[in-house]
């Protein structure tokens, strides 16, 4: 993979005045924090757009005329019949139903762009090389970087580092291309209508300096985190800070959906590794865990939990950490994933930490699904 995925990457965008980086040990180490107002720049996206860089995610383009019908044969989404100018995104699951990859996709113009998160793209290419046998699919890295525009108020055309005017794309995933070659995308997340740019690497600055042309403020990576993290629900889970090795799907209700859902596992999607285990959770049972949101008591200590850290209920563990981040008008939150036996009016307690669940973010878990009903008429149960 390019340089980008080594730990050393580091953005032009940091060079900005203010601009300052993450900590090393932290996903999104490289790509500017804040730049001196973390919480103006939350608040400025309650009534005007900001524009976030996240130019440190791997993207890679699969080209070829069956690049769709050929990834359709071994991802959680239906993705052999999304339109040009359309996009999705999907999971890649293990034998087990364990959660390997979680992409974004757009298809525009004959190329599918895919992005995924920091530093997982060398394998994500990996697996789909292996994969490509005899199909005419052309998995490759891509020099694109991302950046997002989310907030209010976001514009409807930005104009181009060259000057073209560029009328920007409406509906969830749909995409354009850019001219000088990348493509816009419309996300329908941190907060809706989102749009991600995918541009020429050696275009970033030009094209961030686009954004902030258009009105967008620059903002970090932490206001980025805190608006998904608090501003989703169900909450947008991040794979490998959310989740661990043991995730499946349905642990992160989000996930589960077809593309007009804004989902990326569609549950009668078949023939693909790993669907046992959807299908046996969607039908038979639920899953063991499930994402939700916590509010913490950030009144005892300036320290909050690390991602990883353990949750416990009546000193007993029932989950763990994933992202946590200061928010400018909830103060701490936290994601995690707790067993679902956890009660939603359960005193939890992080490190030292007291915390409690969002009840807006706890999943309903109401009515039999349709295979343990099915079980129960062939048992003659009532």
């Amino acid at each position: 993979m390019p340089e980008r995925t080594d730990s050393g990457y580091r953005s032009p965008i940091l060079n900005r005045p203010g601009a300052v980086n993450q900590a090393d040990t932290s996903p999104d180490v490289g790509v500017p924090y804040h730049y001196g107002d973390p919480f103006g720049e939350q608040r400025a996206a309650d009534s005007a757009p900001v524009v976030v860089d996240r130019s440190h995610r791997d993207v890679l383009t699969i080209g070829g005329s069956e690049r769709l019908t050929w990834l359709e044969g071994f991802v959680s989404q239906h993705v052999s019949e999304i339109p040009d100018g359309g996009g999705a995104e999907t999971l890649v699951l293990d034998a087990n139903g364990r959660v390997e990859h979680h992409a974004v996709l757009a298809d525009v113009a004959g190329t599918l762009v895919v992005d995924t998160e920091p530093g997982r793209g060398a394998d994500l290419l990996q697996f789909l090389t292996k994969m490509v046998f005899w199909a005419d699919a052309i998995p490759e890295t891509a020099d694109l970087a991302v950046l997002t525009l989310t907030g209010a108020a976001l514009p409807a055309t930005l104009e181009a580092p060259d000057g073209t005017e560029v009328t920007l794309p409406v509906g969830d995933y749909a995409g354009i291309p850019l001219p000088g070659g990348g493509v816009a995308r419309r996300m329908p997340w941190p907060l809706t209508g989102s749009i991600d740019l995918l541009v020429p690497r050696s275009g970033l600055s030009a094209w961030f300096d686009a954004a902030v042309a258009a009105g967008a403020r620059p903002a970090g990576s932490w206001a980025f985190e805190a608006l998904r993290a608090a501003g989703t629900t169900p909450p947008r889970g991040r794979l490998g800070v959310d989740t661990d090795e043991k995730t499946i799907p349905h642990e992160l209700p989000t996930w589960i959906g077809d593309v007009a859902q804004c989902g990326a596992v569609h549950l009668d999607k078949g023939c693909y590794r790993g669907q046992e285990t959807v299908s046996r959770v969607h039908n038979l049972g639920r899953s063991p865990r499930v994402l939700v949101r916590l509010q913490l008591d950030g009144s005892a200590s300036d320290e909050l939990p690390v991602p990883g850290a353990e949750v416990r209920a009546a000193g007993r563990p029932v989950g763990r950490v994933g992202t946590v981040v200061q928010h400018h008008e909830d103060g701490p939150v936290a994601l995690a994933l707790l067993k679902r036996s956890v009660a939603v009016d359960a005193a939890l307690e992080i490190d030292g930490v007291v915390a409690a669940v969002d009840p807006d973010s706890a999943p309903e878990d109401t009515g039999t699904q349709a295979g343990r009903e099915a079980i129960r008429r062939l048992r003659g149960q009532a």
